[in-house]
């Protein structure tokens, strides 16, 4: 009967709570299912929960790269010793320099070219009249196109070596050193059109209801996707807003449909495999 045929369904449905995937977890746990864990050879689609809403499907993978920036120096005392070469005005101008080169790409792009940049962290100092020895950034780049990233990250280089050397120029004392090193990585990929997870999906959506639109997002799908797998990333339900901010919020009114959705579509897929589709 149905229940039979739901049983069976369900015993091929694996349901993952992973770790690693916000900040610097560089998607940890889903590298562990897709490879060492023995299991990314047996699983056929992967459809990954991530935040509230049902009106996107994420079918292309944003790749990215993070970098941390380290300026050090002998530091000091903001008046004794003014005049040695300082770690937060160099790394503060790398900054400058780098997001102002790339604000004036994104205004002179014609080509629909999708890219982010933000610095997210900035470190330094221990007092207000001591000379810092160290100054330290961690900074986030995105694009659709991997060329785009690389071209970025040389930008970074760049940026920081011609501050250096401007702050450099300004002592005769110890001078500054610094350090770009690459944090982390998360490649990119894209579902194919007509791919079948794409269609049992916009079968359910049809059946629902709910109007869905495809989009690009950095989520644990980038890692099945960067391998050619089928993957999608779609919301779990509810209403939420203010995302990576201290006021984000989550409101499960409404939750029931995107339950419905995430129900309908692993029978689908379950049985699907089921029957070797």
């Amino acid at each position: 009967g149905s229940n039979d045929a739901f049983g069976e369904a369900a015993e091929r449905v694996v349901f993952v709570a992973n770790v690693g995937e916000e900040g610097e977890g560089n998607l940890s746990g889903m590298r562990y299912l897709c490879r060492p864990s023995g299991w990314g050879r047996r699983i056929g689609w992967y459809v990954v929960l991530d935040g509230p809403s049902t009106d996107h499907v994420t079918a292309q993978a944003v790749a990215s790269r993070r970098f941390e920036v380290a300026i050090t120096g002998p530091g000091g005392h903001s008046w004794s010793d003014f005049g040695i070469g300082n770690p937060v005005h160099a790394l503060s101008r790398a900054i400058t320099l780098f997001t102002e080169q790339q604000t004036e790409r994104l205004r002179a792009n014609s080509n629909g070219l999708r890219l982010s940049f933000n610095f997210g962290v900035i470190e330094g100092g221990s007092s207000v009249n001591a000379i810092p020895s160290l100054a330290r950034a961690k900074l986030d780049l995105r694009s659709e196109q991997p060329e785009a990233m690389s071209e970025m990250a040389e930008a970074l280089r760049a940026a920081v070596e011609r501050a250096l050397q401007i702050e450099n120029a300004r002592t005769d004392s110890a001078k500054l050193a610094a350090r770009v090193r690459e944090i982390g990585a998360r490649p990119g990929g894209k579902l194919a059109d007509g791919a079948p997870i794409l269609e049992y999906l916009r079968a359910v959506d049809g059946f629902l209801g709910i109007r869905s639109r495809p989009d690009s997002a950095s989520t644990d799908a980038n890692i099945p996707l960067s391998l050619g797998r089928q993957a999608i990333s779609i919301g779990a339900g509810g209403q939420g807003g203010g995302a990576h901010t201290r006021d984000e919020w989550y409101d499960p009114g409404g939750r029931e449909i995107g339950l419905k959705r995430i129900y309908l579509l692993a029978l689908l897929l379950a049985r699907a495999a089921g029957a070797g589709l």
